[in-house]
C-alpha cells in the first residue's frame, strides 16, 4: 500500500491518509441525501437518485485513487445538479431522461479535452496572480458554504445576507468552530475529524434539552438500494441543435470547476509536478470526465471534483490512499443512508470554514502593487462567493485580464489559450442566461 501510493515519499503516513479520507468523506457526505433531494424536483425518484449518487461517488473516487492517485473526492456536484434540475428540466422543459443525455454528451466532450493537452495549455496560459486568486476565491467560497450550512449567514431581503438568529444552533456551531480551531492550533492529529465529532455531540441535545429543532436523530439503520433510474438516459434524444447550449454550459462548468479545484488543492498542499503544475493532472481530469459520462447512465447529474477534498488535504492527505478511503466509506451507504442523519450540517461546517482559511494562504503571493494583475485576481476572488459560483468567478477573472491587457497595449502578454478561455467564458455567460 505504501509503495503503490508513495505514501512515505509524499511525506505522509497510512494513519494520516486514513484520517484525511474520513475528514473529506464527512465534509462531503451530505451529497448522498442533498443530490437526490435536488434531482427529485426534476422527476427522478429520490431513492433511485440516492443509489446512483452513492455508486458514482464510489466508482469515480476509486478511479481517482487507483488511476490518478490523488487525494480527491469525485461525486455529483451541487452546481451541476441545480443546472440539470432548474435550467434543463424545469426551465427548458426537457424530460429528465433527455437531460441525462445532455449530461452524457458533455462528459464525452470533456473526455476528448482531457485526453489531449488542452488542460496544460490553459494552465500555462493562466498568470500566477490568477492561479493564486482561484485558490483564494475557492477558499472564500468554501467558507461561505460552511457559514450558510450552519445558519450563521442567512438570506435577507434588505441586505441580501445577514447574521442568522442567535439561537442554540448558531451557538453550537460557534462553539464547535472555536473547539476545532483550538485543536488545529495545538496540532492534534485528526483535528478536523475531532471537531466534527465534538460538534455532533454538542448538537445532540438540541431540540431535547434546548432549542426548537432536533438535528441529530435516529432515522433507522438500513434501506434497500433502488436502481430504477439505471439506463434511463436518452442519448439520442439529446442530440438536437437546440440542446447544444445546455451541453456547452455543462461542459464549460464541469471543465473549469475541475481545473480550478485541482489548481487550488495543488497550490494549498504542494501537490505539484516538476513543472509546478497540479500533480497527475491529465489522469485526474480524465477521471473527472469519465465520471460525468458514467453518471448519466446511472441516473444522476454529472460527477465532478469536490472542493470539500480540501478538508482531507488540510488533514494531511497527499496520495490516492485518501481517495481510496473515501470511496470505501461511500459504498456501505447503498444500504446505510439513514445513518447520515446523525451528522448534521452544523457539525461539518466548522471544518469547511477552516479549510477556507487554509486556502487563503496564497493571497500574499498576488502582486497587489500591479493593478493590471491585481484587478482580475480581485474579481475572481470576490465573485466566487458573491455569485455562489466558482465558474463565474473564473470567467470574469479571465475576461477582465484579457480586456485590461488589450486596453493597456500589452496584448502580447496574452497567450493563445487565455484568448480562447476568455471567449469561451463570454459565450458561457450568454448561453447560460
Amino acid at each position: 500500500m505504501d509503495r503503490y501510493f508513495n505514501v512515505s515519499r509524499r511525506g505522509s503516513s497510512l494513519k494520516t491518509e486514513l484520517l484525511a479520507g474520513i475528514a473529506t468523506f464527512l465534509a462531503g457526505m451530505y451529497i448522498i441525501v442533498v443530490n437526490p433531494a435536488v434531482l427529485s424536483d426534476a422527476g427522478i425518484p429520490f431513492s433511485a437518485a440516492l443509489s446512483a449518487t452513492v455508486v458514482i461517488s464510489f466508482l469515480s473516487s476509486l478511479a481517482m485513487a487507483l488511476y490518478a492517485r490523488n487525494p480527491i473526492l469525485v461525486a455529483p456536484g451541487m452546481g451541476m445538479n441545480a443546472l440539470f434540475t432548474y435550467t434543463l428540466v424545469l426551465g427548458a422543459g426537457l424530460s429528465w431522461e433527455v437531460a441525462l443525455g445532455c449530461v452524457f454528451w458533455s462528459g464525452v466532450m470533456f473526455a476528448v479535452l482531457a485526453m489531449f493537452n488542452v488542460r496544460e495549455a490553459i494552465i500555462d496560459a493562466i498568470p500566477p496572480s490568477l492561479r493564486y486568486a482561484i485558490t483564494c476565491g475557492i477558499g472564500l467560497f468554501i467558507t461561505f458554504i460552511g457559514l450558510k450550512n450552519a445558519g450563521f449567514i442567512v438570506a435577507s431581503p434588505a441586505t441580501l445576507v445577514s447574521l442568522g438568529s442567535l439561537d442554540a444552533s448558531l451557538a453550537t456551531f460557534f462553539i464547535g468552530l472555536i473547539v476545532t480551531a483550538v485543536l488545529v492550533i495545538r496540532g492534534f492529529n485528526g483535528a478536523l475529524i475531532l471537531g466534527i465529532a465534538t460538534t455532533t455531540l454538542l448538537a445532540a441535545p438540541m431540540g431535547r434539552l434546548w432549542g426548537d429543532e432536533v438535528v441529530v436523530a435516529w432515522q433507522g439503520l438500513a434501506a434497500w438500494p433502488d436502481f430504477s433510474a439505471l439506463g434511463q438516459v436518452d442519448v439520442l434524444g439529446a442530440l438536437k441543435v437546440a440542446y447544444l447550449p445546455f451541453i456547452f454550459v455543462m461542459l464549460f462548468t464541469n471543465f473549469f470547476d475541475a481545473l480550478s479545484c485541482f489548481m487550488a488543492l495543488s497550490e494549498s498542499a504542494g501537490l505539484k509536478d516538476a513543472k509546478g503544475n497540479p500533480r497527475n493532472l491529465k489522469r485526474s481530469m480524465t477521471v473527472d470526465a469519465f465520471a460525468s459520462m458514467i453518471a448519466a447512465p446511472l441516473g444522476t447529474s454529472a460527477a465532478q471534483t469536490f472542493i470539500e477534498s480540501g478538508a482531507g488535504v488540510a488533514q494531511g492527505g497527499r496520495t490516492g490512499l485518501t481517495a481510496l478511503v473515501i470511496a470505501l466509506l461511500f459504498l456501505p451507504f447503498l444500504f446505510l443512508s439513514p445513518l447520515l442523519s446523525l451528522v448534521p450540517g452544523i457539525a461539518t461546517s466548522p471544518a469547511l470554514v477552516l479549510v477556507g482559511l487554509f486556502m487563503m494562504a496564497p493571497v500574499g503571493k498576488i502582486d497587489w502593487g500591479r493593478f493590471e494583475e491585481a484587478f482580475p485576481a480581485f474579481l475572481a476572488i470576490i465573485l466566487m462567493p458573491l455569485t455562489y459560483s466558482i465558474t463565474l468567478g473564473i470567467a470574469f477573472g479571465f475576461m477582465s485580464f484579457v480586456l485590461i491587457k488589450l486596453a493597456t497595449g500589452k496584448f502580447t502578454e496574452i497567450k493563445p489559450a487565455m484568448w480562447v478561455s476568455a471567449v469561451l467564458s463570454a459565450i458561457m455567460l450568454v448561453t447560460a442566461q
